[in-house]
């Protein structure tokens, strides 16, 4: 492998990496209050990738109510939204 291939690629995830942690803190501010609500997603209206991996990004679920797909709500509001948590999505899509 040449050498100049080495430094770029090292640079390119060192680079990678310091604007990953910005990202990753103003997505947590932005969602603090909030919490991931499974099973209530109406079709397209999804919030980010789902548990099944068959899509990975927000508006994609096909079907209402899907189990792996998910929306934010204010916490504590999930179960009067009849929604599940992570845990219990999980174990619906192993019984399936």
């Amino acid at each position: 492998m040449n050498q100049r291939l080495v430094v770029s690629t090292a640079f390119a995830s060192l680079l990678g990496l310091g604007l990953a942690g910005p990202a990753a803190a103003a997505d947590m501010a932005r969602n603090q209050g909030r919490e991931k609500c499974y099973g209530i997603a109406k079709a397209g209206q999804n919030d980010c990738a789902n548990l099944s991996g068959s899509h990975g990004c927000a508006g994609q679920t096909k079907t209402d109510g899907a189990a792996d797909d998910w929306k934010y709500v204010a916490k504590g509001t999930c179960k009067a939204m009849r929604g599940l948590t992570l845990e219990e999505a999980k174990a619906k899509l192993k019984k399936s």
